[in-house]
């Protein structure tokens, strides 16, 4: 007999991972810190929700591991917000893009891919450019290098060779970083 698959979470997983505000903490005492980090100490949990109001501000569960609980007084939709800001604030990571070329390439083909790939780099992206080889093409390994040169001699003053052209399995790969 097969096993059933896990029933899917439900709500109240949800707010058991959140972390409880106001009355949804349930401990008889806290040790309370205040807005501005200085200790008040333990006390009751009404007290201490008492003096939030009286502030205006929230109490917010911080360390619930701790005996007793700790618990700050702060404004819980301003903590939220800038939580999440800093959350969405990570630093891009650049993506590599890919240009593929042949040795038969013509001259604007090339311009072509030369300007997208300049258009990669200034978005601070990596660029790869894979020249492929097919056929009697493999033969002619110098005429594909000919055309990798070409367009690295044409994205040299906004590109710098991350990995030098080196070929693998029936093409030339070779990686440009943005300057």
């Amino acid at each position: 007999m097969a096993k059933r698959p896990h029933a899917p979470r439900d709500n109240r997983d949800k707010e058991r991972d959140r972390q409880r505000v106001n009355e949804r903490i349930r401990v008889p005492q806290v040790r309370v810190v205040t807005e501005e980090g200085e200790q008040l100490g333990i006390m009751s949990t009404v007290d201490a929700l008492d003096k939030a109001r009286q502030a205006g501000l929230d109490l917010v569960e911080v360390s619930p591991d701790a005996k007793p609980p700790v618990c700050r007084i702060m404004d819980y939709g301003k903590y939220r917000y800038q939580q999440k800001k800093r959350q969405g604030k990570h630093v891009p990571q650049s993506k590599l893009k890919e240009v593929w070329l042949h040795p038969k390439t013509g001259e604007h083909d090339l311009l072509v891919k030369v300007n997208k790939a300049r258009e990669f780099l200034t978005n601070k992206d990596r660029v790869q450019i894979v020249v492929k080889f097919r056929g009697r093409e493999n033969a002619h390994v110098q005429e594909g290098s000919k055309v990798l040169y070409r367009m690295l001699e044409l994205l040299e003053d906004v590109g710098k060779i991350e990995t030098p052209p080196k070929p693998a399995h029936r093409q030339v790969v070779c990686t440009l970083a943005p300057k």
